[in-house]
């Protein structure tokens, strides 16, 4: 009964938002030096605006990505550099109850905001989407269904499976930690507090050039041995320092 009551709060909520003009979800983009592909990221967004507040928060770009990015989003917030504070501040500045942090090399499925919005009537407080990548290659694929099968069996999820939450849930924990690395990690491991993800079979896109710039299976190593150490009490500064000499 409780559970019913609940869906119904949420439901009204977003009924209401509609109602008096209001997003029915606000999607926050945190960027640093993207002008180079930010426009035509955006430009796929375009087509939710009426639905949704975009917000780009730049954490000190020198190279003009918040410029190009003013005419295609709502808002463009400005934030110390750091992905965890860039999405804090993005959350701050947010009108909807759902949100939806995105990376700004992730592309998102047809009809993504009706199955957020569903999940969270359903009763949901946190979720996740599957995760794929613009390669054909076939290790890609493997690499993709394993992140996959990790984050469903743990209920972690990664940044690039495009996190989703209300904002009472984010709340509740008390938003990203700001740390250098892992704030994805260890905001899931919060949420998990407060009930089980909804992880959507429905795939993301996201970008591989990451693993073809560096190396495929360089990047596998470095990633696992990161979330080993971060698992075991590594302090995230140290780590973040290892990730970005590797790149």
């Amino acid at each position: 009964m409780a559970a019913r009551q609940g869906r119904a709060v949420v439901a009204a909520a977003l009924y209401r938002q509609v109602d008096y003009m209001q997003p029915q979800l606000s999607i926050i983009i945190p960027v640093v030096n993207e002008a180079g592909q930010i426009a035509v990221k955006l430009q796929a967004l375009q087509s939710l605006r009426d639905r949704c507040q975009l917000l780009l928060v730049d954490g000190g770009s020198d190279d003009n990505s918040a410029k190009i990015a003013k005419p295609l989003v709502d808002q463009v917030l400005q934030s110390p550099r750091g992905r965890a504070r860039q999405m804090n501040c993005g959350a701050a500045g947010a009108k909807a109850d759902v949100l939806l942090f995105l990376h700004a090399d992730t592309r998102l499925p047809d009809h993504a905001i009706n199955l957020i919005l569903e999940a969270v009537t359903d009763g949901y407080q946190w979720g996740r989407f599957n995760v794929s990548f613009d390669s054909p290659q076939t290790i890609f694929r493997l690499i993709a269904f394993m992140m996959n099968w990790r984050s469903r069996l743990t209920g972690i999820a990664t940044g690039d499976q495009a996190l989703f939450m209300t904002r009472q849930a984010f709340q509740a924990v008390g938003g990203f930690p700001t740390i250098a690395l892992m704030e994805d990690i260890a905001i899931c491991t919060d949420l998990k507090k407060l009930g089980s993800p909804c992880c959507l079979a429905v795939e993301v896109v996201t970008s591989a050039r990451r693993w073809q710039q560096h190396g495929v299976f360089k990047t596998i190593f470095l990633m696992w041995w990161l979330r080993l150490r971060y698992f075991f009490g590594a302090d995230p500064n140290d780590l973040v320092v290892r990730y970005y000499r590797s790149s």
